[in-house]
Protein backbone atom coordinates (compact mmCIF):
# COMPACT_ATOMS: atom_id res chain seq x y z
CA UNK A 1 0.00 0.00 0.00
CA UNK A 2 1.09 3.52 -1.08
CA UNK A 3 2.73 5.66 1.90
CA UNK A 4 1.12 8.87 2.82
CA UNK A 5 2.63 12.05 2.81
CA UNK A 6 1.75 15.85 4.48
CA UNK A 7 3.72 18.85 4.12
CA UNK A 8 4.34 20.90 7.24
CA UNK A 9 3.35 24.51 5.63
CA UNK A 10 5.87 27.61 7.03
CA UNK A 11 7.89 30.77 5.62
CA UNK A 12 10.57 29.01 7.79
CA UNK A 13 12.01 26.23 8.26
CA UNK A 14 11.41 24.03 11.87
CA UNK A 15 14.97 24.13 12.64
CA UNK A 16 15.08 27.16 15.30
CA UNK A 17 18.60 28.25 13.82
CA UNK A 18 18.00 27.47 10.07
CA UNK A 19 16.63 30.76 9.32
CA UNK A 20 20.48 32.41 10.10
CA UNK A 21 21.70 29.87 6.96
CA UNK A 22 23.13 31.55 3.72
CA UNK A 23 20.84 29.05 1.79
CA UNK A 24 17.66 29.92 3.82
CA UNK A 25 14.97 32.36 1.89
CA UNK A 26 13.62 35.25 2.90
CA UNK A 27 9.98 35.20 2.55
CA UNK A 28 8.43 38.45 3.30
CA UNK A 29 5.71 36.98 5.99
CA UNK A 30 2.42 36.71 5.08
CA UNK A 31 3.23 36.40 1.00
CA UNK A 32 0.50 34.61 0.06
CA UNK A 33 3.00 33.62 -3.72
CA UNK A 34 4.82 31.64 -1.26
CA UNK A 35 1.93 29.84 0.43
CA UNK A 36 0.65 29.23 -3.13
CA UNK A 37 4.04 28.09 -4.78
CA UNK A 38 4.69 25.67 -2.24
CA UNK A 39 1.39 24.00 -2.35
CA UNK A 40 1.47 23.97 -6.04
CA UNK A 41 4.95 22.04 -5.84
CA UNK A 42 3.55 19.59 -3.06
CA UNK A 43 0.49 18.76 -5.89
CA UNK A 44 2.89 18.21 -8.46
CA UNK A 45 4.28 15.68 -6.30
CA UNK A 46 0.95 14.38 -5.34
CA UNK A 47 1.05 14.74 -1.79
CA UNK A 48 -2.15 14.11 -0.04
CA UNK A 49 -2.44 17.75 1.99
CA UNK A 50 -0.38 20.69 2.69
CA UNK A 51 -1.34 21.00 6.63
CA UNK A 52 -1.19 24.62 8.95
CA UNK A 53 -0.20 24.92 12.70
CA UNK A 54 -1.25 27.14 14.70
CA UNK A 55 -0.98 28.76 17.99
CA UNK A 56 -3.60 31.69 19.36
CA UNK A 57 -0.68 34.35 20.66
CA UNK A 58 2.98 35.44 20.39
CA UNK A 59 5.08 32.78 22.75
CA UNK A 60 5.38 34.80 26.00
CA UNK A 61 5.97 31.97 28.96
CA UNK A 62 9.96 32.58 28.96
CA UNK A 63 11.00 35.49 31.06
CA UNK A 64 7.32 36.75 31.44
CA UNK A 65 7.29 38.75 28.21
CA UNK A 66 8.04 38.38 24.38
CA UNK A 67 11.84 39.40 24.18
CA UNK A 68 13.43 36.20 23.73
CA UNK A 69 10.79 35.07 21.53
CA UNK A 70 11.10 38.30 18.56
CA UNK A 71 15.13 38.42 18.93
CA UNK A 72 15.58 35.10 19.04
CA UNK A 73 13.31 33.05 16.37
CA UNK A 74 12.57 34.30 13.00
CA UNK A 75 8.53 33.95 13.07
CA UNK A 76 6.98 34.41 16.42
CA UNK A 77 3.92 35.27 14.35
CA UNK A 78 1.23 32.68 13.22
CA UNK A 79 -0.93 33.07 10.10
CA UNK A 80 -4.65 32.47 10.38
CA UNK A 81 -4.93 29.15 9.08
CA UNK A 82 -7.92 28.66 7.99
CA UNK A 83 -7.59 31.94 5.40
CA UNK A 84 -4.48 30.80 4.14
CA UNK A 85 -6.28 27.32 3.12
CA UNK A 86 -9.65 29.31 1.54
CA UNK A 87 -6.94 31.35 -0.51
CA UNK A 88 -5.23 28.11 -1.84
CA UNK A 89 -8.49 26.83 -2.98
CA UNK A 90 -8.65 28.60 -6.27
CA UNK A 91 -4.69 27.70 -6.55
CA UNK A 92 -5.08 24.11 -6.51
CA UNK A 93 -7.12 21.27 -7.54
CA UNK A 94 -6.61 18.00 -5.89
CA UNK A 95 -4.28 18.19 -3.04
CA UNK A 96 -6.25 18.46 0.53
CA UNK A 97 -5.90 21.82 2.83
CA UNK A 98 -5.43 21.34 6.46
CA UNK A 99 -5.94 24.20 9.19
CA UNK A 100 -5.70 23.80 12.58
CA UNK A 101 -8.70 24.78 14.96
CA UNK A 102 -8.59 25.54 18.85
CA UNK A 103 -11.41 23.50 20.29
CA UNK A 104 -10.63 26.00 23.56
CA UNK A 105 -10.80 29.22 21.94
CA UNK A 106 -13.14 28.38 19.48
CA UNK A 107 -17.36 28.38 19.01
CA UNK A 108 -18.27 25.21 17.64
CA UNK A 109 -20.63 27.08 15.12
CA UNK A 110 -18.67 29.20 13.79
CA UNK A 111 -16.13 26.63 13.18
CA UNK A 112 -18.26 24.22 11.63
CA UNK A 113 -19.80 27.00 9.16
CA UNK A 114 -16.22 27.99 8.20
CA UNK A 115 -14.91 24.56 7.45
CA UNK A 116 -17.96 23.72 5.59
CA UNK A 117 -17.73 26.28 3.13
CA UNK A 118 -14.16 25.99 2.62
CA UNK A 119 -15.06 22.15 1.77
CA UNK A 120 -17.66 23.28 -0.96
CA UNK A 121 -15.75 25.81 -2.69
CA UNK A 122 -12.62 23.38 -2.43
CA UNK A 123 -14.85 20.32 -3.41
CA UNK A 124 -13.88 18.45 -0.57
CA UNK A 125 -10.61 18.60 0.47
CA UNK A 126 -10.26 19.89 3.71
CA UNK A 127 -8.80 18.28 6.84
CA UNK A 128 -9.21 20.11 10.76
CA UNK A 129 -6.35 20.05 12.91
CA UNK A 130 -8.24 19.77 16.24
CA UNK A 131 -5.76 20.83 19.24
CA UNK A 132 -6.82 21.95 22.65
CA UNK A 133 -4.19 24.88 22.59
CA UNK A 134 -1.33 25.18 25.26
CA UNK A 135 -0.61 28.10 27.20
CA UNK A 136 -1.60 30.65 29.55
CA UNK A 137 -0.86 33.54 27.03
CA UNK A 138 -3.68 32.34 24.79
CA UNK A 139 -5.66 31.79 27.35
CA UNK A 140 -5.27 36.22 28.00
CA UNK A 141 -6.32 36.70 24.31
CA UNK A 142 -9.41 35.03 25.08
CA UNK A 143 -10.91 36.80 28.34
CA UNK A 144 -9.54 33.93 30.96
CA UNK A 145 -6.31 34.36 33.25
CA UNK A 146 -5.03 30.69 32.89
CA UNK A 147 -5.21 28.64 30.11
CA UNK A 148 -7.57 25.13 31.16
CA UNK A 149 -5.93 22.14 33.25
CA UNK A 150 -5.26 19.01 30.84
CA UNK A 151 -8.40 17.24 31.72
CA UNK A 152 -10.75 19.76 31.53
CA UNK A 153 -8.88 21.43 28.00
CA UNK A 154 -9.69 17.70 26.50
CA UNK A 155 -13.22 17.09 27.76
CA UNK A 156 -13.90 20.58 26.03
CA UNK A 157 -12.60 19.33 23.17
CA UNK A 158 -14.10 16.23 22.95
CA UNK A 159 -17.59 17.98 22.82
CA UNK A 160 -16.85 20.22 20.46
CA UNK A 161 -16.13 17.92 18.12
CA UNK A 162 -18.80 15.70 18.52
CA UNK A 163 -20.77 19.29 18.16
CA UNK A 164 -19.13 20.15 15.16
CA UNK A 165 -19.99 16.83 13.06
CA UNK A 166 -23.27 17.08 14.43
CA UNK A 167 -23.67 20.80 12.84
CA UNK A 168 -22.17 19.09 9.92
CA UNK A 169 -25.08 16.44 9.91
CA UNK A 170 -27.85 19.45 10.40
CA UNK A 171 -28.31 19.09 6.92
CA UNK A 172 -29.14 15.85 4.85
CA UNK A 173 -27.59 15.23 1.49
CA UNK A 174 -30.87 14.96 -0.04
CA UNK A 175 -32.20 18.50 1.25
CA UNK A 176 -32.81 20.12 -2.22
CA UNK A 177 -35.29 19.93 -4.52
CA UNK A 178 -35.81 22.69 -6.78
CA UNK A 179 -39.08 22.26 -7.74
CA UNK A 180 -39.72 25.45 -10.21
CA UNK A 181 -43.42 23.96 -11.55
CA UNK A 182 -44.37 24.02 -7.54
CA UNK A 183 -42.36 26.59 -5.72
CA UNK A 184 -41.03 23.87 -3.15
CA UNK A 185 -37.25 24.98 -3.56
CA UNK A 186 -36.16 22.16 -0.52
CA UNK A 187 -36.98 19.65 1.47
CA UNK A 188 -37.54 20.57 5.45
CA UNK A 189 -37.84 17.29 7.08
CA UNK A 190 -33.87 16.54 5.94
CA UNK A 191 -32.92 19.72 8.29
CA UNK A 192 -32.85 19.36 11.65
CA UNK A 193 -32.40 21.28 15.06
CA UNK A 194 -29.42 19.85 17.26
CA UNK A 195 -30.71 21.27 20.33
CA UNK A 196 -27.15 20.46 22.10
CA UNK A 197 -26.96 21.46 25.88
CA UNK A 198 -23.62 19.89 27.16
CA UNK A 199 -21.05 20.76 30.05
CA UNK A 200 -19.49 23.07 27.72
CA UNK A 201 -21.36 24.40 24.83
CA UNK A 202 -25.55 25.30 24.30
CA UNK A 203 -25.90 25.20 20.22
CA UNK A 204 -29.88 24.80 18.87
CA UNK A 205 -28.31 24.85 15.20
CA UNK A 206 -29.16 23.54 12.06
CA UNK A 207 -25.93 25.39 10.21
CA UNK A 208 -26.55 27.52 7.95
CA UNK A 209 -24.44 26.07 5.31
CA UNK A 210 -25.42 22.37 3.57
CA UNK A 211 -23.57 19.28 4.82
CA UNK A 212 -19.48 19.35 3.43
CA UNK A 213 -18.87 17.23 0.40
CA UNK A 214 -17.35 14.92 2.51
CA UNK A 215 -19.52 14.92 5.05
CA UNK A 216 -17.54 15.43 7.74
CA UNK A 217 -13.71 17.26 6.50
CA UNK A 218 -11.10 14.69 7.44
CA UNK A 219 -9.89 14.96 11.42
CA UNK A 220 -6.26 15.05 11.97
CA UNK A 221 -4.92 15.27 15.96
CA UNK A 222 -1.36 15.90 16.78
CA UNK A 223 -0.24 14.80 20.48
CA UNK A 224 1.01 11.65 22.60
CA UNK A 225 -0.43 12.12 25.52
CA UNK A 226 -2.59 9.47 27.72
CA UNK A 227 -5.95 12.34 26.61
CA UNK A 228 -4.84 12.80 23.07
CA UNK A 229 -4.69 8.93 22.54
CA UNK A 230 -8.53 8.27 24.28
CA UNK A 231 -9.91 11.28 21.86
CA UNK A 232 -8.20 10.43 18.97
CA UNK A 233 -9.08 6.68 19.01
CA UNK A 234 -12.96 7.87 19.11
CA UNK A 235 -12.71 10.83 16.77
CA UNK A 236 -9.76 11.39 14.37
CA UNK A 237 -8.70 10.19 10.92
CA UNK A 238 -5.28 10.95 10.73
CA UNK A 239 -2.76 10.97 13.93
CA UNK A 240 0.25 13.44 13.69
CA UNK A 241 2.64 11.99 16.01
CA UNK A 242 6.33 12.87 17.63
CA UNK A 243 8.34 8.97 17.12
CA UNK A 244 11.68 9.51 17.32
CA UNK A 245 13.00 6.18 16.21
CA UNK A 246 11.67 3.29 13.91
CA UNK A 247 11.40 1.23 17.33
CA UNK A 248 9.17 4.23 19.21
CA UNK A 249 7.11 4.18 15.83
CA UNK A 250 6.53 0.96 15.39
CA UNK A 251 5.38 0.07 19.02
CA UNK A 252 3.07 2.89 18.87
CA UNK A 253 1.41 1.85 15.75
CA UNK A 254 0.68 -1.59 16.37
CA UNK A 255 -0.65 -0.64 19.91
CA UNK A 256 -2.79 2.37 18.18
CA UNK A 257 -4.28 0.32 15.58
CA UNK A 258 -4.72 -2.57 18.31
CA UNK A 259 -6.48 -0.13 19.95
CA UNK A 260 -8.66 1.27 17.14
CA UNK A 261 -10.07 -2.65 16.44
CA UNK A 262 -11.41 -2.82 20.40
CA UNK A 263 -13.10 0.46 19.98
CA UNK A 264 -14.94 -0.78 17.61
CA UNK A 265 -13.22 0.61 14.40
CA UNK A 266 -11.41 -0.79 11.19
CA UNK A 267 -7.76 -0.20 11.39
CA UNK A 268 -7.31 1.50 8.21
CA UNK A 269 -10.03 4.31 9.43
CA UNK A 270 -7.26 6.31 10.80
CA UNK A 271 -3.80 6.67 9.06
CA UNK A 272 -0.71 7.49 11.82
CA UNK A 273 1.33 9.64 10.43
CA UNK A 274 4.92 10.53 12.36
CA UNK A 275 6.67 13.51 11.53
CA UNK A 276 10.22 13.99 10.10
CA UNK A 277 12.60 16.52 9.78
CA UNK A 278 14.58 15.55 6.72
CA UNK A 279 18.08 16.96 5.92
CA UNK A 280 19.26 16.28 2.38
CA UNK A 281 22.03 16.84 -0.12
CA UNK A 282 23.53 15.80 -3.59
CA UNK A 283 26.10 13.84 -1.03
CA UNK A 284 25.91 12.14 2.19
CA UNK A 285 28.82 14.55 3.09
CA UNK A 286 26.94 17.48 1.80
CA UNK A 287 23.86 16.36 3.71
CA UNK A 288 26.34 16.02 7.02
CA UNK A 289 27.48 19.11 6.34
CA UNK A 290 24.64 21.24 6.07
CA UNK A 291 22.91 19.46 9.31
CA UNK A 292 26.26 20.51 11.13
CA UNK A 293 25.98 23.96 10.40
CA UNK A 294 22.42 24.26 11.25
CA UNK A 295 23.37 23.08 14.53
CA UNK A 296 25.80 25.77 15.06
CA UNK A 297 23.20 28.12 14.44
CA UNK A 298 20.90 27.63 17.06
CA UNK A 299 20.40 29.47 20.15
CA UNK A 300 19.28 27.99 23.01
CA UNK A 301 16.66 30.73 23.60
CA UNK A 302 15.21 30.31 20.30
CA UNK A 303 13.91 26.45 21.48
CA UNK A 304 13.73 27.35 25.08
CA UNK A 305 11.13 29.87 24.37
CA UNK A 306 9.07 27.87 21.99
CA UNK A 307 9.11 25.22 24.72
CA UNK A 308 8.22 27.24 27.69
CA UNK A 309 5.24 28.37 25.82
CA UNK A 310 4.19 24.64 24.90
CA UNK A 311 4.77 23.21 28.29
CA UNK A 312 3.05 26.33 29.42
CA UNK A 313 6.12 26.81 32.00
CA UNK A 314 8.87 29.17 32.44
CA UNK A 315 12.00 27.98 31.99
CA UNK A 316 13.95 31.23 32.18
CA UNK A 317 13.70 30.45 35.65
CA UNK A 318 16.36 27.93 35.74
CA UNK A 319 20.36 29.08 34.73
CA UNK A 320 21.56 27.78 31.27
CA UNK A 321 24.69 25.99 32.55
CA UNK A 322 22.30 23.96 34.90
CA UNK A 323 21.22 20.47 34.71
CA UNK A 324 17.81 20.50 33.88
CA UNK A 325 15.67 19.98 36.50
CA UNK A 326 12.67 17.10 37.27
CA UNK A 327 9.94 19.19 35.89
CA UNK A 328 7.66 16.72 34.14
CA UNK A 329 5.15 17.25 36.75
CA UNK A 330 4.45 21.13 37.03
CA UNK A 331 3.61 21.11 32.94
CA UNK A 332 -0.16 22.49 32.22
CA UNK A 333 0.36 22.87 28.25
CA UNK A 334 1.63 20.29 26.05
CA UNK A 335 2.51 17.26 28.45
CA UNK A 336 2.97 13.69 26.76
CA UNK A 337 5.39 14.88 23.55
CA UNK A 338 7.52 17.10 26.72
CA UNK A 339 7.80 14.77 29.47
CA UNK A 340 9.75 12.17 27.22
CA UNK A 341 11.97 15.32 26.17
CA UNK A 342 12.51 15.97 29.94
CA UNK A 343 13.22 12.52 30.93
CA UNK A 344 15.93 12.04 28.12
CA UNK A 345 17.42 15.72 29.06
CA UNK A 346 17.90 14.04 32.31
CA UNK A 347 18.93 10.64 31.34
CA UNK A 348 21.54 12.36 29.54
CA UNK A 349 22.86 14.78 32.16
CA UNK A 350 21.76 17.81 30.16
CA UNK A 351 22.20 21.30 31.17
CA UNK A 352 18.94 23.56 30.25
CA UNK A 353 20.95 25.18 27.17
CA UNK A 354 22.16 21.42 25.97
CA UNK A 355 18.12 20.99 26.13
CA UNK A 356 17.67 23.79 23.99
CA UNK A 357 20.07 23.37 21.22
CA UNK A 358 19.23 19.60 20.81
CA UNK A 359 15.52 20.53 20.68
CA UNK A 360 16.23 23.22 18.24
CA UNK A 361 17.33 20.57 15.62
CA UNK A 362 14.11 18.47 14.98
CA UNK A 363 12.02 19.37 17.96
CA UNK A 364 11.71 15.98 19.01
CA UNK A 365 10.59 14.81 15.61
CA UNK A 366 12.96 11.79 13.40
CA UNK A 367 15.42 13.30 11.16
CA UNK A 368 16.69 11.61 8.44
CA UNK A 369 19.80 12.87 7.05
CA UNK A 370 21.72 11.68 3.57
CA UNK A 371 21.40 12.15 0.00
CA UNK A 372 17.69 11.92 -1.88
CA UNK A 373 18.11 7.83 -2.48
CA UNK A 374 19.40 7.14 1.36
CA UNK A 375 16.31 9.16 2.66
CA UNK A 376 13.71 7.46 0.07
CA UNK A 377 15.13 4.58 1.51
CA UNK A 378 14.73 5.05 5.35
CA UNK A 379 11.50 6.18 4.85
CA UNK A 380 10.35 3.18 2.74
CA UNK A 381 12.03 0.82 5.22
CA UNK A 382 9.58 2.96 7.94
CA UNK A 383 6.78 2.46 6.21
CA UNK A 384 7.14 -1.03 5.21
CA UNK A 385 8.10 -2.44 8.89
CA UNK A 386 5.34 -0.90 10.29
CA UNK A 387 6.62 2.66 11.67
CA UNK A 388 3.15 4.37 10.50
CA UNK A 389 1.02 4.97 6.98
CA UNK A 390 3.26 7.76 6.10
CA UNK A 391 4.80 10.90 7.08
CA UNK A 392 4.22 14.73 8.02
CA UNK A 393 7.03 15.94 6.66
CA UNK A 394 8.61 19.37 8.37
CA UNK A 395 11.70 20.80 6.10
CA UNK A 396 14.84 21.84 8.43
CA UNK A 397 15.59 24.96 6.23
CA UNK A 398 13.05 26.65 3.95
CA UNK A 399 12.50 26.79 0.69
CA UNK A 400 15.29 24.43 0.13
CA UNK A 401 14.44 21.60 2.57
CA UNK A 402 11.19 21.28 1.06
CA UNK A 403 12.35 21.59 -2.49
CA UNK A 404 14.63 19.16 -1.85
CA UNK A 405 11.90 17.01 -0.98
CA UNK A 406 9.32 17.62 -3.03
CA UNK A 407 11.66 17.44 -6.18
CA UNK A 408 14.23 14.36 -5.19
CA UNK A 409 12.99 12.10 -2.51
CA UNK A 410 9.30 11.73 -4.05
CA UNK A 411 10.27 10.59 -7.35
CA UNK A 412 12.72 8.30 -5.79
CA UNK A 413 9.87 6.91 -3.66
CA UNK A 414 7.37 6.71 -6.59
CA UNK A 415 9.99 4.97 -8.64
CA UNK A 416 10.52 2.32 -5.77
CA UNK A 417 6.48 2.07 -5.94
CA UNK A 418 6.03 3.49 -2.17
CA UNK A 419 4.47 6.78 -3.26
CA UNK A 420 1.06 7.23 -6.03
CA UNK A 421 2.01 8.89 -9.34
CA UNK A 422 -1.60 10.44 -9.39
CA UNK A 423 -4.74 10.98 -7.61
CA UNK A 424 -6.78 8.15 -7.00
CA UNK A 425 -9.96 10.87 -6.73
CA UNK A 426 -11.76 13.90 -6.03
CA UNK A 427 -11.90 14.86 -2.31
CA UNK A 428 -8.90 14.27 0.26
CA UNK A 429 -11.04 10.95 1.81
CA UNK A 430 -10.12 9.36 -1.60
CA UNK A 431 -6.75 10.15 -1.19
CA UNK A 432 -6.89 9.33 2.00
CA UNK A 433 -8.53 5.71 1.60
CA UNK A 434 -11.18 7.61 3.93
CA UNK A 435 -14.93 6.41 3.68
CA UNK A 436 -17.42 9.47 4.05
CA UNK A 437 -18.92 9.02 7.23
CA UNK A 438 -22.97 8.10 7.60
CA UNK A 439 -25.01 10.97 8.92
CA UNK A 440 -26.35 10.53 12.16
CA UNK A 441 -29.50 12.42 11.72
CA UNK A 442 -30.56 10.39 8.09
CA UNK A 443 -33.44 7.97 8.18
CA UNK A 444 -30.89 5.16 7.15
CA UNK A 445 -28.73 5.88 9.68
CA UNK A 446 -31.33 6.08 12.41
Amino acid sequence: MSMHIALYLAEIGSQHGAWRHPKAGNTRPLDWRFYRDLAQKAERACLDMVFLADKLSVDDVYGGDFRATVESRALPQHVEPLSVIASLVGATTHIGLAATVSATYTQPYTAARTLATIDHLSGGRVAWNVVTSVSDGEARNHGLDQHLGHDARYAKSAEFTRLVKKLWDSWESDWLVRDQATGRHGDASKLHYVDHDGDWFKVRGPLNVPRPPQGHPVQVQAGVSGNFERTALEQAEVVFGVQPDLTRAQAFYRRFKQQLTEVGRSPDSLKVLPGIVPIIGQTRREALDLERELKELVLPEAALSFMSASMNHDLAQYPLHQRVPDIASQLTGSRGRFQAVLQKARDEGWTVAQLGTWYAQSLGFFSPVGTASEVADELKRWHDEGGGDGFVVLPAIMPLGADDFLEQVVPRLQDRGAFRTAYPGQTLRDTLGLAVPPNQFSSATV
